[in-house]
């Protein structure tokens, strides 16, 4: 049985960012490949973020956001959130995006619980993404939790 308590989700509980520069896009896509929750056993890392572009913004979304996106349903908890925010001030810290509003991140995991890799690591770890912009679903396939 799983006692596991979800969070309610909406559109707008998104977080809109904007870019310094048209470069920053790739640069926040490949940085937000590289931070997330890693195995415990093996080397991987499952990446927690992705960056959207839609209707002329920028959205940082925890990938479970994104099947609400897609018209799915959305299992996420306070834990995935508290992450997602660690991630997203992380990037706003770095320079890499301007977060546009603030007070919707200040719930933030400690960084202990999110796995960066650095560029030179990267090679080592394989990347598994549990969603991918873009990619066509299956037919019967559920959503994954």
């Amino acid at each position: 049985m799983n006692t596991q308590q979800y969070e309610p989700w909406s559109i707008d509980t998104m977080i809109e960012v904007k870019l310094n520069q048209p470069d920053d896009f790739s640069i926040c896509r490949e940085t937000l490949e590289r931070m997330g929750i890693s195995s415990k056993y093996q080397k991987v890392l499952y990446p927690s973020c992705v960056i959207l572009f839609k209707r002329g913004k920028y959205w940082l979304c925890h990938y479970k956001e994104m099947f609400g996106v897609d018209g799915g349903e959305v299992r996420w908890t306070r834990d995935d959130i508290q992450r997602r925010n660690r991630i997203i001030g992380l990037l706003n810290d770095w320079g890499i995006v301007e977060v546009v509003n603030l007070d919707l991140i200040q719930d933030m995991a400690p960084l202990s619980q999110v796995k960066i890799l650095s560029h030179k690591e990267k090679p080592e770890w394989r990347i598994e993404k549990k969603y991918t912009i873009g990619a066509k679903k299956k037919v019967g396939s559920e959503v994954p939790t």
